[in-house]
């Protein structure tokens, strides 16, 4: 089949995740375009697929929370300049490319391509979760203004797909119809991976103002590779036992491995794969972005590792003595690579193509 899949650009994991589907549909024999925004576009190609680039919705960042205004002003002042050739790039696609189906990993020019022609579209992203399950009321109370902005900002995104695949590690009850939960789609690096009980704490903070944590991680005892919090460096800074490492994929995914626990946001790329390699997690999501308080709420409701606003020494502390038991509650998680989701998908690409879907 001739697939149309759009990628948002806004955080990694959209990328590394379409990534796997994306060679999945390639070595099915599928012809796949991608359109992409941001740093997807770079990494898809890396990755040998043809991709488009396209302006994508971007979030503003400080002291670790998400600013509101500043998001909503800058987007609108790169999307109104960038318009033509949002337009341009558009039509060019419909000129050149008529996809038999589009699939939308949270993005929305290939979900309007698919309604303007009448095509069918299919969601696969870890987001539509908030919308489309429902969560416990103890969450929601606490963040009820951030979750329902949430909530109905994704339900706007891709309304009306013909089926929604959901990318999860946690399993609320489903809300809506067309829906189905799957394990978190991996990365080769990460199926490769042999995991392995080390003494070290793999760290990963991309936000700014976390003064607290890395005083915290310099007085834990235990040695810390840190990624994200220098952004700049081109080689490994030592001080003490912290250990801040610029990112390589390679590097990172042995840290990741060979960790005895992770200290991380609430981004699902990380949290998913963590999970699956059976690492206990310090989960400290980015303030007031909901599906990052979502994450990490189920992280400590599923027993996996702890969720916290912020850390400190006691919480650090509390998170380290607890580690035997997040261990054997991940000791329970197991999952067949990718197969659950493969399978799911062209089930539903086999009814597309006998004009089946529904």
């Amino acid at each position: 089949m001739r697939i149309l899949y759009g990628v948002v650009g806004e955080g990694m994991g959209h990328a590394i995740r379409s990534g796997v589907v994306l060679r999945h549909l390639a070595d099915a024999g599928h012809e796949v375009v991608a359109m992409a925004s941001d740093r997807a576009v770079d990494y898809l190609r890396q990755r040998l697929f043809e991709v488009r680039r396209i302006h994508g919705f971007h979030i503003v960042y400080e002291e670790n929370r998400v600013r509101r205004g500043s998001t909503l002003w800058s987007n609108l002042l790169e999307g109104t300049g960038a318009l033509p050739s949002q337009i341009v790039a558009y039509f060019d696609l419909i000129g050149d490319f008529r996809p038999e189906i589009v699939i939308s990993d949270f993005e929305s020019w290939v979900w309007l391509y698919a309604k303007v022609h009448g095509t069918p579209i299919l969601s696969i992203d870890n987001m539509q979760v908030i919308n489309r399950c429902r969560h416990p009321e103890e969450l929601v109370s606490r963040h009820r203004t951030d979750f329902e902005m949430t909530r109905a900002f994704i339900k706007s995104k891709l309304p009306f797909c013909h089926h929604y695949f959901i990318s999860t590690f946690f399993h609320p009850p489903l809300r809506k119809d067309r829906t189905s939960l799957h394990p978190p789609i991996l990365r080769p690096e990460i199926l490769a991976a042999t995991p392995t009980r080390g003494d070290h704490l793999l760290v990963y903070q991309t936000a700014e103002g976390h003064e607290a944590l890395v005083e915290a991680l310099r007085d834990c005892g235990l040695e810390c590779r840190i990624y994200g919090l220098r952004r700049g460096i081109a080689e490994e800074q030592v001080e003490g036992r912290l250990r801040y490492r610029p990112f390589d994929e390679r590097r990172f995914v042995e840290d990741l491995a060979s960790a005895r626990a992770v200290v991380a946001g609430g981004g699902f790329t990380l949290l998913g794969e963590a999970v699956y390699l059976h690492k206990p997690i310090l989960s400290v999501p980015v303030r007031r972005q909901f599906e990052q308080v979502l994450n990490a709420f189920y992280i400590e409701r599923e027993g996996y590792g702890l969720a916290a606003d912020e850390v400190d020494a006691a919480r650090l502390g509390r998170f380290l003595d607890g580690l035997p038991r997040f261990e054997e509650r991940l000791a329970a998680w197991s999952q067949d690579g990718n197969e659950d989701l493969f399978r799911a998908l062209d089930e539903k690409l086999d009814q597309a193509a006998a004009g089946l879907l529904a």
